[in-house]
């Protein structure tokens, strides 16, 4: 049995149930006796939806005895410093400034404007030496994104 993938569906069933279609599951890591389970929402996930999946998960753990020593199990939402890791998560995100990784690991940033299947369009800022600072919208492939993350401005 693979449990990452059936905490998952014990996530996504109690999900269903409380009746909250806008928070999907980001991810399951199952480390030694540690599980966690991140959860995003198109409008946020809060503390009780986070409180109501891990009484529930921890419940069908115990009573399927799924996991047979001592564990700990944590369900949050992932922090500001977490990655974005799906493209609905990216799409929630439209508006706000990300930094995207690039595969030889230099990184750019900008607005993000838009995204589907195939890239997403950031306003970047570019700066030539001698010219004043321009607003250019640049499409970057999904293929080519190895990690973004939302940049928090605090002015």
């Amino acid at each position: 049995m693979d449990l990452e993938k059936k905490v998952r569906e014990l996530a996504e069933e109690k999900i269903v149930e409380i009746a909250r279609p806008d928070i999907f599951v980001v991810d399951v890591k199952v480390s030694g006796n540690k599980v966690v389970i991140l959860l995003d929402g198109d409008r946020g996930a809060g503390i009780d939806e986070c409180a109501q999946v891990s009484r529930y998960v921890g419940f069908k753990l115990e009573e399927g005895e799924l996991i047979a020593d001592a564990y700990n199990l944590e369900v949050s939402s992932p922090g500001i410093d977490t990655p974005l890791m799906l493209v609905r998560q990216y799409t929630k995100n439209i508006g706000r400034t990300v930094s995207v990784k690039m595969p030889d690991g230099t990184k750019r940033e900008g607005k993000l404007l838009a995204v589907n299947d195939n890239d997403i369009v950031i306003e970047e800022k570019i700066k030539e030496k001698g010219k004043k600072a321009a607003l250019v919208e640049a499409a970057i492939p999904m293929e080519q994104i190895t990690e973004i993350k939302v940049l928090i401005s605090f002015k």
